[in-house]
């Protein structure tokens, strides 16, 4: 009877650690860039593909109100790329990032750009940029479309990458 009952708790004990690591082996990885240049190599790339790169963060209300919508275009659209680049602070990447990410059960890529040398890399997304966020910069090539707003539903922002795609097939 003793031996029962041990086994019941080995059991338990490794069902729970099974559990734990297969949650823990789900958590999306994130890369961080610390300078632009990094960046812009990875992830701004000329391939034929067409990238929606949305630049966001956790404390920004608009930014986290249209993620599901980046989230639906990226699980509906296969003829895009949705790279989502977090600008929080490099200090919360393990406290409020990931768990952020995992909460949210975030399937798009997503990626943090820490380099605090805005003045410096604002520009070289878009000259039009003065830092806002949500801010979206779509391209294709040496095309780009650059958003520097929020999208009030799936359905705009479908249209708009839609309408990108369109004029630069």
């Amino acid at each position: 009877m003793v031996s029962l009952f041990f086994m019941k708790i080995i059991y338990a004990i490794s069902l729970f650690l099974l559990i734990a690591f297969a949650n823990s082996c789900a958590a999306q990885n994130v890369v961080v860039y610390e300078k632009f240049a990094d960046f812009e190599k990875a992830v701004i790339k000329d391939d034929g593909n067409v990238y929606v790169i949305n630049f966001w963060a956790t404390w920004c209300g608009p930014c986290v109100k249209e993620l599901p919508y980046f989230e639906k275009l990226n699980a509906e659209n296969k003829n895009v790329k949705v790279i989502l680049v977090s600008i929080d602070s490099r200090k919360d990447l393990d406290k409020k990032l990931l768990p952020f990410i995992e909460r949210k059960k975030l399937k798009s890529e997503v990626i943090m750009m820490s380099d605090n040398a805005y003045n410096d890399w604002l520009p070289k997304v878009d000259q039009s940029w003065s830092g806002s966020i949500p801010a979206t910069l779509i391209i294709k090539g040496k095309k780009h479309l650059f958003a520097e707003r929020d999208f009030e539903s799936y359905a705009e922002l479908s249209e708009h990458v839609n309408s990108f795609i369109n004029l630069n097939k």
